[in-house]
């Protein structure tokens, strides 16, 4: 006969499974530390494979020989750890991003590759690092490549108008005084039709060098804008609601998409999508002192396209207007006012990027 449990006894907790295992990896560019514990945090072993997809087959083979493994720590999810990050959501293994020991640990404990393998599982296992490392295999991942070329490309450019300015400084009077006056683009113009003689004194290695700045400029500037078409397709083709907003254009749509990762799911409130920003308060109370400081953390080209959005709509939206004007009113300063309005755009933000993946989708992260 079963007998009911007393009202108000706690419920036995299942304690922790022996069988299970935990995975802690420090990467590097050729090759992987790997370690597992228990879930009792004892090291069963450790072990060294190489950055190839043979190493990564050995490193997940010998990781599953001490138990059930499910979960896998990672340093540097988005750089030296992206492919074994991929190979192992592939395998049904939930990635969880961690970040380096802090450095009063290291100066403890020493450092090494095996020991930081041994602290990125512990960091699973103790609940430390909870942070579901990004997907990076879907149309962000996209966005987010065709960002750092176009990124490039103008860097690329505004660097050779300005070594194409230099030169002119110092070039000869008459050339110089043909070129005063004119507007960036003819003057990118004028230096790619001159002449393509060959350079045997300083006046024509001046042309020479002159025309071949500014053909560079152009095929950069062709370059940039063909970049910036794919971007705006991947966009309408992906979030194109996120373009219908007011002052989110498509160079801050996918900076605030990038990041948020192809996995949005992996942020489960707004305040997450708005710290990973960096537009959410941080408190600096202390004694009788309550206040709160500016965050300096967080993806900063994120929380540069929130300020760029906030000053558009500071610009062309009444309601914001109205807004900024009652903050004034208030005390607050107009800088303190576009910081309260781009945590407002955050929170806006983050529920059309949860759009892309509705409740009813089954999540990409394992």
């Amino acid at each position: 006969m079963s007998h009911a449990r007393p009202a108000g006894h706690p419920t036995a907790q299942p304690g922790p499974d022996p069988n299970q295992a935990i995975l802690g990896v420090d990467t590097h560019k050729d090759v992987h530390v790997a370690a597992v514990i228990t879930t009792l945090g004892v090291q069963l072993g450790d072990a060294t494979f190489p950055t190839t997809a043979t190493g990564y087959r050995r490193l997940l083979a010998w990781a599953r020989t001490f138990g059930i493994l499910d979960r896998a720590g990672v340093e540097g999810t988005g750089s030296y750890g992206a492919a074994l990050t991929w190979f192992l959501r592939r395998h049904q293994i939930a990635v969880i991003e961690v970040n380096r020991p802090d450095r009063a640990a290291r100066r403890r404990h020493g450092k090494t590759d095996t020991i930081d393998a041994v602290a990125a599982a512990h960091a699973v296992l103790s609940q430390r690092a909870t942070t579901t490392a990004k997907t990076a295999d879907g149309p962000v991942e996209i966005l987010r490549l065709l960002r750092l070329a176009r990124a490039s490309a103008v860097k690329s450019r505004t660097q050779t108008i300005n070594q194409l300015k230099a030169v002119i400084v110092s070039a000869d009077p008459a050339l110089r005084d043909q070129l005063a006056g004119c507007t960036n683009a003819a003057l990118i113009r004028h230096c790619a039709d001159l002449p393509d003689t060959t350079p045997t004194d300083v006046a024509t290695a001046t042309r020479y060098t002159l025309r071949r700045l500014a053909r560079r400029i152009q095929t950069l500037t062709t370059e940039e804008r063909e970049l910036q078409q794919q971007i705006t397709a991947v966009l309408q083709s992906h979030a194109p609601h996120l373009l219908q907003r007011n002052g989110i254009g498509p160079d801050s749509a996918s900076a605030l998409l990038v990041a948020a990762g192809d996995n949005p799911e992996r942020m489960h409130t707004e305040a997450s999508y708005a710290a990973l920003c960096g537009v959410s308060p941080v408190e600096a109370s202390s004694g009788k002192t309550r206040r709160r400081r500016l965050n300096r953390g967080g993806d900063r080209r994120a929380n540069a396209a929130l300020y760029r959005i906030a000053l558009t709509r500071a610009r062309t939206d009444q309601r914001t207007r109205n807004y900024l004007d009652r903050r004034t009113a208030q005390g607050h300063t107009r800088r303190e006012a576009i910081r309260c309005i781009k945590r407002y755009i955050a929170r806006e933000v983050y529920h059309l990027i949860q759009q892309l993946n509705p409740a009813g989708q089954t999540p990409r992260t394992a």
